[in-house]
Formats: structure tokens, C-alpha cells, sequence
């Protein structure tokens, strides 16, 4: 990996402080010049010392590159001419930090078992929730909505776990490719918090304004969804583009992270008074109709409570643990880091489970496929006591009876 000179006019104040300092350490550094050697130079990323030609140089590898460790050590070779080795593809002096990556760490960090499992996991949920022409409704299309943007959140982290963090070299050479790759991931990532709100906002309508148009209401929650992440990641964007904030894939935090970070908690806050109030209600019509089963809550809506209740804590688990994060080299830092990646990875199958796969009408919907299947007696021979069989088992369910 190199350092592109071309960069130093737009790098950050932390970069230049870096190479303030690397000059001054260069500067009291006296070679001995009756040999040959390499000068010391700074890459952008670390310093490196006068090198005696023919050797090779090693320094601790930078502590502020996500991915790396920094117990560990690059390299960077002085050739026999006195002159820093040029990669062969691109030209340009290369510094190799390949072994700052360590595997182990960075598999509990990715959590790849997690994402797969989780994709699966939606991706058979959609095909399900779409298969069934009885589950078509405003509420399930609100489900497949959040599960479509959990579906190809999860595959791009994929993407972005196989391709740019194993690959120091990628985050160097900062193709356009994995910038686009870091914008749209954290548009979807963005998605799955709208559409969790959307979830909210859906029940709260719902219970709250009963002759409020549901299909009004699921169009309004598009722009909720998919039109204010878009918003943001573009405000975001512009930012970094315009302050010179796009080195090594944008794949360090930035002080722009904040135009992310707000609305995320905001829809979060916004989320928890749903909820909150959702709960008042919940209360005042069961203690003033006790025995008024017309003027009870819906059992939609006690159930879509429940999962969204269940799944709300675990979408901000990041937020609710950054604070706590430990001091690096600390003994608790592998169980905190194991922590956030298995929560993260595992949202989308918490998603799956929650609101398909935990559905009581789409188990009651998969039941009676499974009865017409298995008990008709044979091809062309579907009797009334098949049709008695299967209703017996499964009984008559509408897109309004449950969630």
C-alpha cells in the first residue's frame, strides 16, 4: 500500500498534525550518509525512519485505522539502490500493511455467519409474506418494506466485510467503487430505522385514529421509510465531498457522522413515545370496557405492539453500548466487540422471526398449505372431507384477524 502525494492538499487536520510531527522526528534524525539509504518519509498513514538500503523498515501499524491492530506491524522495504520499493501494478512507493489486519479479531468483529443467516432468514420471510395472496394488506406491506431494507443492508455488509476491511489496499487506492459501496450501505442502514419507525407509526395510527385510510397512511410511510434516509445520506455526502473528507473508502469515523447519528436517535426517541403512548391507550380501553369486546384494541395491534416492543431495544443496541466502549487492550474489550457484531448481525433474523416466522397468521396460513398438501388423498381427488380436514385444522383467516 501507498500513499498518494496527490491527497496532501485536502488531507484532514489529524493527517497534517501526523505529518508535522514525522518531519520534525526526521529532522533530528542523523543517517550515516558514507551509505546508502532510503529517506524517511511520512505515507499519510505512518513514519517511517531513515532505512539502509537493502533492509527493510518496520513501525507499529496506525491505531486510528478501523480493522487494525495496533500491537501489530507494517512493513516497507528499501531496495538495494538506496530507493523505497514501487509496487509493480501501480508504480507508486508502497508501504505494506497486510499484517496489521488480525483475522481472528476481525472475524468476530464481522460476524459474516450472522449476515448470512440473517439474509436467509428475510429473504425467505419476503418470499413467504409475498407467496400468500391472504396476507397482501397495508400492515404486511409495511413488514416486507422493513425486511427489503434489512435484506440488502445485510448483503451489502457482506459485500463490505469480504471486499474493502480484509483489503488494506482497497481503502488505500479509494476507488470510486467502494465510496459508493459506503454511501449506499448506510442509506439502507439508515432504511432499517425509518422502517422501524414506519412500524410505530403504523400501530400508533392505527390505534390512536381509527378512520384514518390505511392505504394513505402506508403511502405517507414511503416517504418516511425510503425519502427521509435519502435526505440524510445526501446531506452526508455532500458534506464529505465538500470538506475533502473521502480517504481510504470514508471507512474512518468523521465528524460528519453526527448527520447520521441525530436522526437515528430521533426516530428512535420518536419510536419510544409511540410506543409509550400506544401502551396509555392500550390501558385506558381495557379498564373502561371490561366486558365490550367491540371497544377492545384490535388483536393486531396488541401483537404488532408486542414485536415491535420486543425488536425496538435491540435496532439501537449500537447506540445504547458506544458509550461504554473499553480502552483498547482492555480484557473486556473481545466481549464488547462480540457483543455489538453479533447484535448487529443478527437483527435481521430477529426481524424474520419476529414479525414472519413468530406471525401467528402466517404460521395459521403455512398450517393450512401444509394440510392441504399433506392429507388430500391423491391428484384430482379433493374431496369435501379434505376441505372440512383443512378448516378444521387451520380455520378461515383474513389479512385483519392478528398479526
Amino acid at each position: 500500500m501507498a500513499y498518494n502525494s496527490s491527497t496532501e492538499e485536502h488531507e484532514q487536520p489529524f493527517v497534517s498534525l501526523l505529518r508535522q510531527r514525522c518531519e520534525q522526528v526526521l529532522n533530528f534524525s542523523e543517517p550515516n550518509h558514507n551509505a546508502q539509504y532510503c529517506s524517511g518519509t511520512f505515507d499519510g498513514w505512518a513514519c517511517w525512519p531513515n532505512t539502509p538500503a537493502g533492509s527493510r523498515a518496520f513501525v507499529p501499524c496506525p491505531y486510528f485505522i478501523t480493522g487494525f491492530d495496533p500491537s501489530r506491524f507494517g512493513h516497507k522495504d528499501c531496495t538495494e539502490n538506496g530507493t523505497w520499493y514501487r509496487h509493480p501494478v501501480s508504480g507508486k512507493v508502497w508501504s505494506n500493511y497486510s499484517d496489521c489486519i488480525n483475522l481472528e479479531d476481525l472475524e468476530v468483529r464481522n460476524m459474516n455467519t450472522g449476515y448470512v443467516v440473517s439474509l436467509i432468514a428475510l429473504i425467505s420471510s419476503l418470499v413467504i409474506l409475498s407467496y400468500f395472496k391472504s396476507l397482501r394488506c397495508p400492515r404486511i406491506t409495511v413488514h416486507k418494506n422493513l425486511f427489503t431494507s434489512f435484506s440488502i443492508n445485510n448483503f451489502l455488509w457482506l459485500l463490505w466485510y469480504q471486499f474493502v476491511i480484509p483489503n488494506p489496499s482497497v481503502s488505500f487506492e479509494n476507488g470510486i467503487s467502494c465510496q459508493i459501496l459506503h454511501v449506499v450501505l448506510h442509506y439502507f442502514l439508515l432504511s432499517n430505522y425509518f422502517w422501524m419507525l414506519a412500524e410505530g407509526l403504523y400501530l400508533h395510527t392505527l390505534l390512536v385514529c381509527a378512520f384514518f385510510s390505511e392505504d394513505k397512511l402506508v403511502r405517507c410511510l414511503y416517504l418516511v421509510g425510503w425519502g427521509f434516509p435519502l435526505l440524510i445520506i445526501s446531506v452526508y455526502t455532500g458534506l464529505r465531498i465538500k470538506h475533502g473528507d473521502t480517504e481510504e473508502c470514508w471507512i474512518n469515523d468523521s465528524k460528519f457522522s453526527t448527520v447520521l447519528l441525530l436522526p437515528v436517535c430521533f426516530s428512535m426517541a420518536l419510536n419510544l413515545f409511540f410506543l409509550c403512548n400506544i401502551v396509555r391507550v392500550l390501558l385506558i380501553k381495557l379498564r373502561n370496557a371490561p366486558g365490550n369486546a367491540n371497544s377492545r384494541p384490535s388483536r393486531q395491534v396488541i401483537q404488532g405492539f408486542r414485536a415491535t416492543l420486543l425488536l425496538f431495544p435491540l435496532l439501537g443496541v449500537h447506540y445504547f453500548l458506544t458509550p461504554f466502549r473499553p480502552e483498547p487492550g482492555h480484557s473486556l474489550e473481545p466481549a464488547y466487540e462480540y457483543t455489538l457484531a453479533a447484535s448487529a448481525s443478527f437483527q435481521g433474523l430477529c426481524v424474520a422471526i419476529l414479525f414472519c416466522f413468530c406471525n401467528g397468521e402466517v404460521v395459521a396460513q403455512m398450517k393450512r398449505r401444509w394440510a392441504y398438501v399433506t392429507f388430500r388423498p391423491r391428484t384430482n381427488s379433493y374431496t369435501a372431507t379434505t376441505v372440512s380436514f383443512i378448516r378444521s385444522t387451520a380455520g378461515p383467516l383474513t389479512c385483519e384477524d392478528n398479526v
